[in-house]
């Protein structure tokens, strides 16, 4: 199918063109991207499965994106597809499923698809459309050209409708020479637009054109329909209705994508956050155990220090004064009291009570992960 973009208006200058820019294809990174998705699908036909463990963030987003590299560019084998699944929690396990995506491109409706039928009279309108055909504000042109933009409009919505697809009052803020309606597909709303080409123009042939606009074209893809001389506008429509479909097919698989890339990511910072909490708690255990075992060096000390004291007593009974003995005995029951109350194992030690990790204990040991969620990232 020609892009109606590329079309020079009969008549009119050819627009100067920019310097063009090296095809996606040829740069760098795709070029690496290419490579990579080449060897992920050989290693994928030869060894069945893929496992790539404990990958930070930045590796979760390069997999996904040599994935989606090689649906796009048709790299998978014929009659099979790339899938991809949490593998012993943080890590990713890639394999090969039989059968096409269902919203593969060969899945998808046929951009041409069957003629669509105008109506010849402005009867019967759907909702959105009467909404159009009463605001005055909206498809300032000729009254036959707004008759006719009306009735394409209103072809595309009957059509749309049957297909089992919504139609609505556009959203968008057009110009008052624009007016349009939005086409939902699965949760998707595309803005179509009708317009007088050349309103401007005292060319009989070329103010009599219109042209209808699909809003947020992507790339290359075509998101403008002219009346020409080889298809009318008319003849145009199951076009643009197919292009609505196939941009809605993109639209879910790229928000099943974004779906379970978020499933996965919860999954592993749950993983992490399970992780984190056992060495938190480690934590808390072993400062108890260092608690203690500097209390049993002290009270070893202690009591070494009573043994000697009590020898000393020993040695200067009967030489020494008797108060100063008395005393001396005084201190040395006192300091055998005390070393035992400060020994953990005068009694035998249980296991410590723990509690549960707060954020900022959580954190370093999260690996970039945020204690608040899969969606924040910490400072780790």
């Amino acid at each position: 199918m020609i892009d109606d973009n590329s079309v020079v208006a009969d008549g009119g200058e050819p627009t100067k063109l920019a310097q063009p820019r090296s095809p996606y294809s040829e740069r760098p990174v795709a070029r690496a991207r290419r490579k990579k998705a080449q060897e992920l699908i050989e290693r994928l036909v030869t060894e069945g499965r893929v496992r790539i463990s404990e990958p930070d963030h930045d590796e979760v987003a390069e997999w996904r994106r040599v994935i989606n590299y090689a649906k796009r560019h048709g790299m998978e084998p014929a009659g099979r597809r790339i899938e991809k699944v949490p593998y012993s929690g943080p890590g990713l396990e890639l394999f090969l499923a039989d059968g096409p995506h269902p919203n593969a491109r060969s899945q998808r409706p046929k951009a041409a698809g069957e003629p669509i039928p105008v109506p010849a009279r402005l009867g019967n309108l759907h909702p959105a459309v009467a909404k159009l055909k009463d605001d005055e504000s909206r498809l300032a042109m000729p009254p036959s050209l707004r008759r006719r933009s009306l009735l394409l409009l209103q072809g595309l919505a009957a059509e749309a409708v049957r297909r089992g697809y919504e139609v609505w009052k556009a959203r968008s803020a057009f110009h008052p020479r624009e007016g349009g309606v939005d086409v939902a597909v699965d949760g998707f709303a595309y803005t179509v637009s009708a317009r007088q080409e050349f309103p401007e123009s005292t060319n009989p042939e070329r103010s009599a054109r219109l042209v209808l606009e699909l809003a947020h074209g992507l790339g290359d893809r075509l998101g403008r329909w002219r009346d020409r001389k080889s298809r009318t506008l008319e003849e145009a429509l199951g076009s643009i209705l197919g292009e609505i479909e196939t941009r809605a097919a993109e639209d879910t698989q790229r928000r099943q994508d974004e779906q379970q890339a978020k499933a996965e990511r919860e999954v592993r910072w749950e993983t992490a956050l399970a992780v984190a909490k056992q060495q938190a708690v480690r934590e808390q255990l072993a400062h108890v155990l260092g608690e203690e075992a500097r209390g049993w060096q002290e009270a070893a000390a202690l009591n070494a220090y009573c043994m000697a004291l009590e020898r000393r007593i020993q040695e200067l009974a009967g030489t020494a004064d008797e108060p100063a003995l008395d005393s001396a005995r005084r201190w040395l029951e006192w300091a055998r009291a005390y070393a035992e109350a400060v020994d953990p194992l005068t009694g035998l030690p249980g296991m410590p009570h723990t509690r549960e990790p707060t954020p900022e204990e959580l954190e370093p040991h999260l690996r970039g992960w945020s204690p608040y969620g899969p969606e924040r990232r910490g400072r780790g």
